[in-house]
């Protein structure tokens, strides 16, 4: 059996270990292994030529019932909150009062501190929001809004009052970062929310008009009054529903690319004062602005004419109010759950305080925390075997490339320059985010929400004009997940996605490569997917395919698209296979290029058997039990309109059709569910 040894004796010696977990209400002070191949979650009753997705995962429920607290329960999940408990105790160590705490200790622990400080917080109630209020309150014209919105959008998390904005690199000259404006103002999750009529949606509409209403009589409206208020503000969030683009609508960069000047942008929109905006937001519409969604600015304008500045006032109380209100005390939170978590997701009960701390030091100060996280979870050696396996992937998509017959000599020679150019980060940056101007203090956990917005808001402006950080990440060292950005043309896997039992050094190669070798290649293919072939190795948005080429693409694309669209989630949804597919693109090139790296990896050996699985079975299991988990049908039917993902199952099921090396690992028959023909076969990389 082949094991990386040095890397499995590391990470059983820092923060790997078996036996006996701490109980629900404490902190871990280890992170407890789990193999990468799991014989107690399969189900060997299971026909996997019918379900590989039942056969690897048929017990995950069983021997992993969903916590209350959660609305999507997975391998994933389940390791991301294994880590928040470990970085609970790395937290808790750290917010004990000493003089000679470090800097970035100082701010974690204290940041930590003052949100487990519940007694302050609730003694606080509604008072955190009062300047602002009195500010809406006061308004004595629409020319003031301007000032109000920049400042709103830059101290509070996730603001889109009225619009969004920020900043990204230009589609067209991906070595400048420039300001941009795009749609936003909605409370519910997508634009869809506010105008399906079938009678589910109808149902939620009038449940949020509620909840509304619910948070105006905390902020000590009367009945009638906050009823009235409820129903202007879905008013007013259904004209702006109305011009947004979909989701599917947006996966397009030529529909959300408009670059502009803020004198244009002045003239699209006359009624908001631009100027007064970009002075008290920090963003710099000099020399271009991106205005993502031109239909729905000049909506924006229209509302700003034509409503009522009484209106306008009883919304962004709304705004804030929303915004604002997991921050507050518990009559607040307990209200922002009852509807945007129980009633939308399914949600049970709500998460425990010390989780959702974690969670916001990770969001706020997740790369100073990262660099504890890293030193304790992630050796050197783990490092290093996880840059081999991309290296791997790598070599197989240059050879399939190279080997494809739909793809001409010109268009094949600028996928292999695009793929020469794509770079790699692996575990954590190697230059670490300097806080230092960020203010935490160990009583104000309010103050320290809006600092922390503020600051990120600023450290974000602040790259309008200078040279594309390319090292910059966009997730924290302990998420478990990974990205391709295809601007930067950069596959990025933090720490936390390559450890048991997503990469398990203790395990043979053939799990490994199915589980995280997919997972590099699942990244590595959207540089090329639907999506991400549009964009050049320079991360401009660039036509580089011939004609017959692109033709010969999407026509291969449209085969993935269909297979999706055919699998049902609940009632009379099925899957998106417009929204999705990018992902599932991914998903089977992914494990294509895994498959291909793993038998480069173990030629002229013979790969173990174990668990009753040949190599190549142990393979496929692999591949499915990243993606062991269940989901409440609430979330389910939140995730067929807005996530870009498919369901788990056929994430699975719906890859390994496509795969006839899976049917042969099998011995499937040609009459099994999970069993094409070749000419019936969807595949592009």
């Amino acid at each position: 059996m082949r094991i990386v040894a040095s890397a499995a004796a590391a990470l059983a010696a820092v923060a790997l270990t078996a036996g006996a977990q701490p109980g629900p209400e404490r902190p871990l002070t280890a992170l407890p292994y789990s193999p990468s191949l799991d014989t107690t979650i399969m189900n060997r009753s299971a026909d996997p030529c019918d379900d590989l997705f039942e056969y690897a995962c048929g017990n995950w429920e069983k021997v992993n019932p969903m916590p209350p607290e959660e609305t999507y329960w997975s391998v994933y999940i389940k390791l991301s909150t294994q880590i928040e408990r470990y970085l609970w105790g790395i937290l808790e160590e750290d917010s004990a009062a000493g003089p000679t705490r470090a800097p970035n200790v100082q701010k974690i622990g204290d940041y930590f501190a003052a949100c487990m400080n519940v007694e302050a917080i609730e003694h606080a109630g509604a008072s955190p929001l009062k300047a602002d209020l009195e500010r809406i309150a006061a308004l004595s014209s629409k020319h003031e809004l301007a000032a109000l919105i920049g400042d709103l959008h830059t101290r509070t998390h996730g603001s889109g009052v009225l619009f969004a904005s920020g900043v990204e690199q230009d589609t067209r000259d991906a070595t400048r970062v420039i300001a941009s404006i795009d749609s936003g103002g909605l409370g519910l999750p997508d634009r869809d929310y506010y105008l399906r009529r079938d009678a589910h949606s109808v149902q939620i509409r009038a449940q949020y008009v509620e909840h509304i209403a619910r948070m105006f009589a905390l902020l000590g409206e009367a009945e009638t009054a906050a009823q009235r208020d409820a129903a202007t503000v879905m008013r007013i969030e259904l004209a702006l529903a109305r011009p947004t683009l979909t989701m599917v609508q947006r996966r397009d960069p030529e529909r959300v690319y408009h670059r502009t000047t803020a004198a244009a942008l002045s003239e699209i929109a006359p009624a908001f004062n631009w100027s007064e905006y970009f002075a008290h937001s920090g963003l710099t519409p000099v020399p271009w602005v991106n205005l993502s969604e031109p239909r729905f600015t000049r909506e924006l304008n229209a509302r700003l004419v034509h409503e009522r500045l009484a209106d306008i006032k009883v919304y962004l109380r709304w705004a804030l109010i929303a915004a604002s209100a997991p921050y507050l005390s518990a009559n607040f939170v307990q209200e922002d759950f009852r509807f945007m978590h129980a009633t939308l997701l399914g949600q049970k009960i709500d998460r425990p305080r010390w989780q959702k701390c974690v969670r916001w030091v990770d969001r706020d100060l997740g790369e100073a925390l990262g660099q504890e996280f890293v030193a304790r979870v992630f050796p050197p050696t783990a490092k290093a075997a996880t840059v081999r396996m991309t290296q791997q992937i790598e070599a197989a998509m240059q050879r399939r490339i190279r080997e494809l017959k739909w793809m001409s000599p010109a268009t094949r020679e600028q996928a292999l320059k695009k793929l020469a150019a794509i770079s790699n980060k692996i575990g954590y940056p190697q230059r670490w985010r300097d806080y230092s101007t960020l203010s935490i203090a160990g009583a104000d956990f309010f103050g320290n929400v809006t600092r922390a917005a503020s600051f990120e808001s600023h450290r974000q402006a602040a790259k309008i004009g200078a040279p594309v950080d390319r090292e910059e990440w966009d997730m924290t060292p302990a998420t478990v997940d990974a990205y391709f950005d295809p601007q930067l043309n950069m596959i990025n896997f933090p720490a936390a996605v390559l450890l048991p039992p997503l990469f398990d050094p203790r395990m043979d190669d053939a799990p490994n490569y199915g589980n995280t070798g997919g997972t590099i290649g699942h990244e590595l293919t959207h540089a090329f997917d639907d999506r991400g072939r549009q964009y050049d190795g320079a991360g401009n948005l660039r036509d580089w395919w011939t004609g017959s080429d692109a033709k010969a693409f999407e026509q291969r694309a449209q085969c993935i698209r269909d297979q999706y669209s055919q699998y049902p989630i609940a009632d009379d949804l099925k899957v998106d296979g417009q929204l999705t597919a990018g992902e599932n693109i991914a998903d089977l090139g992914g494990e294509i290029l895994g498959y291909l790296a793993w038998q480069e990896q173990v030629h002229g050996q013979t790969p173990p058997s174990g668990d009753g699985l040949t190599p190549d079975q142990r393979f496929f299991v692999g591949f499915a039990q990243w993606a062991c988990g269940v989901e409440r049908p609430e979330r389910a039917r939140l995730d067929a309109v807005v996530d870009p993902h498919a369901p788990q199952r056929y994430r699975v099921n719906g890859v390994v059709v496509n795969m006839p090396e899976f049917a042969r690992a099998f011995h499937c028959r040609a009459d099994q569910a999970l069993v094409k023909p070749e000419s019936k076969i969807c595949r592009i990389w």
